[in-house]
């Protein structure tokens, strides 16, 4: 199971479970790399409005096959713990507090 950091150092586990959902999406295929960088180098980071634990990493790219998007991925942290729960492509950021953006 990967280990990845984010932007503040801090461990996501990237468990096979989740990884083999988020590739359940055929836009998804191919992005694991990408889900290990957006989580590193994030254009915008927000607190989810729906689960106080969870936090929303997102960077826009141009030219896909569908189309331009964000790719969003869901983080969870508990007090001992953070894993990914999903990621997704979006046609713009869920709204939220934001807790970083890049300049």
């Amino acid at each position: 199971m990967p280990i990845l950091l984010d932007y503040q150092n801090r461990k996501v586990r990237l468990t096979e479970e989740r990884l083999a959902h988020i590739l359940i999406h055929p836009e998804m295929v191919g992005m694991e790399a990408q889900i290990a960088h957006i989580l590193a180098n994030p254009q915008l980071v927000r607190k989810s409005r729906s689960d106080d634990s969870a936090e929303l990493f997102y960077r826009f790219y141009t030219q896909l096959v569908i189309g331009d998007k964000w790719l969003c991925i869901v983080v969870k942290y508990l007090p001992d713990d953070a894993f990914i729960v999903t990621a997704y492509f979006t046609d713009k950021p869920k709204k939220g507090d934001d807790l970083w953006q890049s300049v």
